[in-house]
């Protein structure tokens, strides 16, 4: 008999796993930043503050500088003798202690901001200055800001707004001038750094311009520690301001200024203890959490800091 031949199927080549897409460059800088759970913390907390901020005229209860001739010194509400009228209390003028915070939040970051951002512009063009103009100049700003630097923070801002008089614009000129040096020598130390890597040799073998050179190839790549540093500078800026407004020197009366509202309370810290502790307590949650939310922005942009 023929021997019959068995026809065997052919074995399906399985189809090839797809990998998962790499996350884009925004997913993975949430992912590096939210493992630090302080910083996540801390931009809740800012984010809050900033909201208050912005929404300060429908979120007080009352205008900042309404007085209460009834209520003078009037206790928080969970004190004794205190009432849900004013949940905070009221300050030696009869004043709304909660709206007088909501509204100080927005001097207080307006001048954090204000300083931020003029110092980094500022220092971004004596950096560049510093790293590409020559050794002349390299060396007559770095003096400048080396000599910024010799005295203690407090003592030259007061000396700026003693010289061009107390105000919040010239707290904000003031405590620019002291944290201008920052920038300008983080800038001037990386802007060096990357103009003797591979990369821009060959930008300027192709005969790219100076300018261009600078802020097109050098300037991304020394952006990094600078929004840290811008970060960290924004509470810097807003305590050295509430330091200016303790002693007088910088938001006038009846500015609802952290700062100047400790100044206003400081004879009551015996009697009234909560006209001090509570913008203190402001200040110091503020600047806590703006610092946390900035240790986190560093380790997310630092591929060294990643835990992962």
């Amino acid at each position: 008999m023929p021997e019959t031949q068995t026809l065997v199927a052919p074995t399906p080549t399985p189809a090839p796993v797809a990998s998962p897409a790499p996350p884009s460059p925004l997913r993975s800088f949430w992912l590096a930043f939210s493992e630090n759970k302080g910083a996540v913390a801390g931009l809740i907390v800012v984010a809050i503050v900033v909201v208050l901020a912005l929404l300060a005229d429908w979120v007080a209860p009352y205008s900042p500088n309404e007085q209460f001739r009834d209520a003078v010194r009037a206790a928080p509400a969970w004190a004794e003798g205190g009432s849900t009228r004013f949940l905070l209390g009221t300050d030696s003028l009869g004043r709304d202690m909660l709206s007088r915070l909501i509204h100080g939040a927005r001097i207080s970051l307006f001048i954090g901001m204000s300083v931020m951002g003029v110092s980094f512009v500022i220092g971004v063009l004596l950096g560049l200055a510093c790293a590409s103009l020559g050794n002349a100049v390299d060396v007559a700003i770095t003096r400048v800001m080396d000599l910024i630097m010799a005295v203690p923070s407090l003592v030259l801002a007061i000396l700026v707004v003693a010289v061009l008089g107390p105000s919040l614009a010239n707290t904000i000129i003031a405590v620019t001038i002291v944290y201008l040096p920052r920038y300008v020598r983080l800038l001037r130390a990386s802007a060096l750094a990357e103009l003797k890597k591979d990369y821009v040799i060959a930008a300027r073998v192709a005969g790219v311009g100076k300018w261009r050179l600078m802020f097109r190839t050098v300037l991304p790549n020394c952006l990094a520690p600078l929004i840290v540093q811008a970060a960290l500078g924004v509470s810097d800026a807003i305590l050295e301001a509430a330091a200016l407004g303790f002693l007088g020197l910088g938001a006038q009366p009846p500015t609802a200024e952290w700062g100047t509202m400790l100044a206003d309370a400081r004879e009551f810290i015996r009697s009234d203890p909560w006209l001090v502790t509570l913008p203190g307590l402001a200040i110091l949650i503020t600047v806590v959490s703006i610092n946390l939310a900035g240790d986190g922005l560093r380790d997310a942009l630092d591929p060294k800091m990643r835990k992962t």
